[in-house]
């Protein structure tokens, strides 16, 4: 399996409407990317959040990762305060 994380920052006062973007726009066109496992949303409340995808191998993590940044670009890049940092990698440890 593979994984990316990514990090955000946003003003505060968007929290909400970033997490509605997400749940209504981005989860269900993750979920069409190739080895789709699980996706995880936090958004801390004081203006930043992070997403973790779990995919079954790197090629879907990597698609992810387009669709990420097209999405980001085309719907969230008003909201956000710097650009995302993304981390992706193996998972080595799981239950």
């Amino acid at each position: 399996m593979f994984a990316v994380v990514r990090h955000y920052h946003f003003k505060p006062e968007d929290g909400e409407k970033i997490d509605k973007i997400i749940q209504d726009g981005f989860v269900p066109l993750l979920k069409k990317a190739k080895g789709f496992v699980r996706y995880y949303w936090l958004d801390t409340g004081n203006g930043e959040g992070a997403s973790l995808s779990v995919f079954k191998d790197k090629a879907g993590a990597d698609e992810s990762i387009h669709i990420a940044a097209e999405f980001v670009k085309a719907q969230m890049s008003t909201l956000l305060t710097q650009k995302p940092e993304v981390i992706e990698g193996p998972v080595r440890a799981h239950d």
